[in-house]
């Protein structure tokens, strides 16, 4: 499930719950946008609000230029003002800039795509992506995100959730990407602690039937989880174990690397 490639379904909707104001409902449709382009229909039905009242409030954000219509489609994304606002967390986003200075003298990191990514909401969120390797891999570019439950990077920041999110995210209908993607709440959980354990996690053919992944945290001083690291590869490097575990080895030192300047110090555990 990526940037414009989602299906859009109800479970989408937690910020609209309760968008009974006039920010709560300008929130919930801007939040929706974002996930997916839609229709003011499609709005309606989602967040279970009046046609006029969605009618006037998509009108005044594409006034402001917060969204664009296609008018193709008649669906509204989001616009070049959003981008605009949101580029500044970016360029001042601690974690993102200790990560690309690493990343510019990483030169052994081959063989894989390289993600840095955050949770956002129900979903992780690829904030910067760099290619690393020869072959395409789709769905790998910055912006793209997936839900929790899906990839190693998703597993990664949702065990290092609050258990009360993951426990109401466990709650909600868990969509297969494939026929590896864990869906099931009790092997989650299972799969869950045993990355906390770890601080590492590895999947194969869960978001897409011919690619793995690996990732690892990064912490904070305070010992919180700001975001992760990911190495996303094709099937026939997962099949060879001296590359894979060389990839781990750089993973690791990057994870650890982006840590240390952010604060933290070994001998910290996640509580």
């Amino acid at each position: 499930m990526g940037k414009g490639k989602e299906k859009i379904s109800d479970r989408h909707t937690a910020v609209g719950d309760n968008a009974s104001t006039g920010l709560a409902r300008t929130f919930a449709i801007l939040d929706l946008v974002a996930r997916q382009p839609c229709r003011v229909i499609d709005i309606t039905r989602i967040l279970g609000l009046p046609w006029a009242t969605v009618h006037r409030t998509i009108k005044k954000l594409e006034t402001a230029q917060f969204i664009v219509k296609d008018k193709k489609t008649n669906r509204y994304k989001v616009g070049a003002r959003l981008w605009y606002v949101g580029s500044s967390y970016l360029v001042n986003n601690k974690a993102l800039s200790y990560s690309l200075q690493f990343l510019a003298n990483a030169h052994d990191i081959k063989s894989a795509d390289v993600q840095i990514v955050e949770r956002i909401g129900n979903y992780s969120v690829v904030i910067h992506a760099e290619k690393r390797q020869d072959q395409v891999i789709d769905k790998t570019q910055y912006g793209y995100h997936i839900p929790l439950h899906a990839g190693s990077k998703g597993l990664v920041l949702l065990a290092f959730s609050k258990p009360e999110f993951i426990e109401r995210y466990l709650d909600q209908p868990l969509e297969k990407l494939t026929s590896k993607t864990i869906s099931c709440p009790d092997e989650l959980r299972k799969t869950l602690y045993q990355v906390r354990m770890d601080n590492f996690s590895q999947t194969l053919g869960d978001v897409q039937p011919h690619t793995g992944s690996m990732a690892a945290p990064f912490f904070n001083e305070q010992n919180e989880v700001e975001g992760c690291v990911c190495f996303i590869y094709l099937k026939s490097v997962a099949a060879n174990q001296d590359n894979i575990e060389e990839l781990k080895q750089s993973l690791m030192h990057m994870s650890h690397s982006v840590s240390s300047d952010l604060g933290w110090r070994p001998g910290k555990h996640y509580a």
